[in-house]
Order: structure tokens, then sequence, then C-alpha cells
């Protein structure tokens, strides 16, 4: 049975075209895709991300249990409400879910970890949990909805209780605080995304989502914020270079191929998948995410052959027309000896080569 988030039913009242993503029913877009992306880019676009799992952690050994748990240090975070981007890894090293880890206290932390993996992370983490004494605990009561681009975090700073904008509004990246939202509902502000801009991340009770969406759809007016589908969502994030996972992230894959090796820290110690990482470093991966733009015109979409000297070499795992940039753009996997910036391939579409070259990614960085 589809799943549907507390904000369904407004989705549907503004047009919205559903589609199931990872078991979820979730807006693709309510309009034009295109306007939705470009909105987010230029000024400020809003998603209902409550699809997305939040986990509690609770128990004394719990930073004990992040150390093992995840690739990334959670002895970095020492502040309240300071978040950190990692992954968790089986013992082969592979992916099993890229998340964001918030600190409250060394007895407290909250993981917010993808829709689709939800059944396999939550066993993961309580089996490997137990060995520690942590309390795994789901929180499904909590709705969010994520505003990005240039303006959003002025917009929503404005609809904040006027004694708790100066606080967010000093609020670092990768950071989160608690503030009273409209009508003085509770919020954790979270400054996060999933777009290559800036903006927030706002977890609330479900019962105050409808009239948050509301809120925050009207702020900023006379134009507000844009609603935005999981359409615009991904052409953001691939713009970005940032990874889905499905696409460019599972456990046959681990960080060194993804990019992602500034989320490994071996030197903290032993942790589930370390010893295969470590050997991974040191012979080097076998294959390497890179970006490819199209230098003849052709869609490359997921699952598209790449070529190496006529020979298929690769796959694409995301590819899209870039909205910003005006260009045909995509991730592959390469072999190592193949992936180098500048170096000319080509992506099978519809069973014709077209040329491509090797990009450094990300495609597009927001302007600072």
């Amino acid at each position: 049975m589809t799943a549907k988030t507390v904000l369904n039913d407004t989705h549907r009242a503004l047009g919205a075209r559903m589609v199931d993503f990872g078991g979820w029913d979730m807006p693709i877009n309510y309009g034009s895709q295109i306007e939705e992306h470009h909105a987010v880019r230029r000024d400020a676009g809003m998603f209902d991300v409550s699809h997305m799992t939040v986990i509690d952690l609770h128990g004394p050994r719990t930073r004990e249990f992040l150390r093992h748990l995840l690739a990334n240090s959670v002895d970095k975070l020492k502040v309240s409400g300071k978040a950190l981007y990692s992954c968790m890894l089986n013992e082969r090293g592979g992916v099993i879910d890229d998340l964001i880890v918030y600190f409250f206290d060394d007895a407290h932390y909250r993981l917010v970890v993808n829709a689709a993996t939800r059944d396999k992370d939550l066993a993961w983490i309580e089996a490997q949990a137990k060995a520690f004494d942590v309390t795994v605990k789901e929180r499904p009561e909590f709705a969010m909805i994520a505003v990005q681009g240039p303006n959003a975090r002025g917009k929503v700073i404005a609809l904040l209780h006027e004694g708790d904008r100066p606080r967010i509004e000093k609020l670092g990246k990768f950071a989160a605080a608690a503030a009273q939202g409209p009508h003085g509902m509770p919020l954790f502000v979270a400054r996060t995304g999933y777009t290559g801009e800036d903006g927030f991340e706002l977890f609330c009770d479900p019962a105050d989502a409808v009239p948050l969406w509301h809120a925050v759809q009207e702020a900023g007016e006379p134009f507000g914020i844009t609603p935005a589908g999981l359409g615009s969502r991904d052409t953001l994030r691939l713009e970005a270079g940032m990874p889905l996972y499905g696409n460019e992230l599972d456990r046959e894959t681990n960080p060194y191929e993804a990019g992602m090796g500034r989320l490994v820290k071996l030197e903290k110690g032993a942790f589930a998948g370390s010893a295969a990482l470590a050997r991974i470093r040191e012979h080097g991966p076998r294959r390497r995410l890179v970006g490819l733009v199209m230098r003849e015109t052709a869609i490359p979409r997921h699952g598209y052959p790449v070529l190496v000297d006529g020979l298929e070499a690769g796959t694409v795992t995301s590819g899209t027309a870039s909205p910003t940039l005006g260009e045909k753009i995509a991730m592959a996997y390469l072999p190592a000896e193949a992936a180098a910036i500048g170096a000319e391939v080509q992506v099978v579409v519809r069973e014709r080569p077209y040329r491509a070259e090797q990009v450094k990614l990300p495609f597009y960085k927001r302007p600072r």
C-alpha cells in the first residue's frame, strides 16, 4: 500500500502530478518542472520531504555507538544542534545509506535517513545498537518541509517569532535549533538541504504541517515561495553533484568510488566497513564517479551505456537536461584508469553513440 504524507491532500488541491516514490505517493511537479527548478535557483522553492525517516538515538553510549556505525567522525559534533553528513557501511565498505546526524547531547542524537531505505536502515541500526545498549526510536510524528533558494532563509526567518529571528539568522550551515513558527507552532529548524542552494529544512508536528505549508507558500509576498516537486529536486541535486541512493550509491558501492572519501575518517579507529575501506584506499578504487557534459545533442538517462575507446566501460547513474546550465549532463561510473577530466567518452542514446566530455563535479555551485 502506498504511503501518504500529511500534506497529500494539499498537494492534490494544488494540482500536483503524483507518483510512487519509494512507496510514497509524492508530487513530481505542480505545473512546469523547469519553472519550479528556476524558482529554487533564482528565489525560493519549497518541498514536502515528510517521507524521510527520522530516528532518535538515546543512551549513555550513543556517541560510542555512532563512532562504530558511521564512516565520518561524530567527535566533530560538540555544540547542541550541530549536524554532520555521513554514511553507514556494510563490512565490505558498501554504502547502506547516506544520512544526516544531529547532535543534542552525548546521550541523544537524531538521524534523518532516506525513505526508500527505511526498513533496511532501521534493521541495520537496531542490530548494531544492541551491543551499545542504545535505544532506537523512529519519529513518525515529524513532518518536514524544505525551503531552498537564495532568498529562502530570509523568507523563512520572517515567519518566525521575533525573538527567535536573530538566533536563526546566525545559524551556521549544518546546524539546527528550536524556534517558534507561525501561530506559535514549535519548529526544529535545520540549515540543510538537497539542492545545492542555501535554505532550511523545517521539522514540525503533523498537525501543524498544513498551516505551516500555507504560511511558507505565502511568505515574501507578492511572489511567495514556489511549491516544487520531486522532479525539480532531482535536477537540482544532479546539477549540484549530489548522489541519490539507488543511483550513485548502493551496498555494492564504496565512498571512495563515489567521490565521498571526505566522509571517511579511518584515523578515528575501527568502525563498520573500516577494514575494507583501508584496503580500498591503499590500492585505489577500481572505478570512479565522473561528471559528463554532452558535446552532441542527446539527453543521457539512468542506465545508458558509456563507451571508452568504442567499448562499453560504464553506465550513466543519473542524467538530465540542465535548466540552469543549458547543457545535457550526467553522472556515471567508469574504470579508474579511464576517469580523467577533459577526456572524451561516448554515451549510447537509443542505440547511437554521442560524444561527451568528462568534467569535474559538481556541475553547479551557487554564487558566494
